[in-house]
């Protein structure tokens, strides 16, 4: 209480406090803080957390190994990738679908729910296209084996083997084709699909 000190007494209270205030800065020291100890009753017990500080919401107990996805079309671990060799692996798969296809036409033939009628057509042609795509690509790969033989043959004979373009390689296979839609009498419907896509394409390249 300052009202009753004497004018000495203040002074010296203010020179103390100048004092004081040059000393530290004019800043407060702060109060010390007690460390945050962790006690634990039993070695094998658990630790017991303050209850000042939040816990979060995922808070990791125990640490999990991070899992490392592994796609097998990229992957040396699953071995390179030989047409042939998976053919022969899972070729019990053609039977399968042979079986799968003699079922849905013989529920076609029964069927007389028109959904359920459209669903099994459907799904009979694409069985149907998979098992035509599928011929195809076998007898590309073996054109294919046919060729290296060939080239195998000139190596042995001291002269250069050809190799063909992707471009080259497309042009035999659209003359096979056209070949084949000849002998089974669907060129002419296959032409004119051809030139529906190609005025439907041609119609959407026009300017409105």
């Amino acid at each position: 209480d300052q009202s009753h000190m004497s004018f000495e007494e203040l002074l010296q209270a203010q020179s103390d406090t100048r004092t004081y205030k040059q000393v530290t800065g004019g800043k407060r020291t702060a109060k010390p803080t007690k460390p945050t100890v962790k006690h634990q009753q039993d070695k094998k017990g658990p630790l017991e957390m303050s209850a000042k500080k939040p816990v979060p919401f995922l808070r990791q107990v125990v640490p999990v190994a991070k899992k490392i996805h592994r796609d097998p079309r990229f992957d040396d671990l699953s071995g390179e990738y030989k047409p042939e060799i998976f053919m022969k692996t899972y070729s019990f798969l053609e039977t399968i679908k042979s079986r799968e296809k003699e079922m849905i036409q013989k529920q076609l033939k029964k069927c007389r729910n028109v959904e359920q009628k459209e669903k099994l057509q459907q799904l009979l042609n694409r069985l149907t296209q998979q098992e035509q795509a599928q011929k195809n690509q076998q007898k590309w790969r073996e054109r294919e084996l046919s060729m290296k033989r060939q080239q195998r043959e000139l190596a042995k004979q001291g002269k250069k083997p050809f190799f063909l373009k992707k471009s080259e390689k497309r042009k035999l296979e659209l003359a096979e084709k056209y070949a084949e839609l000849k002998r089974s009498g669907k060129l002419e419907s296959f032409l004119n699909k051809k030139r529906k896509r190609n005025a439907i394409k041609d119609k959407r390249r026009l300017p409105s």
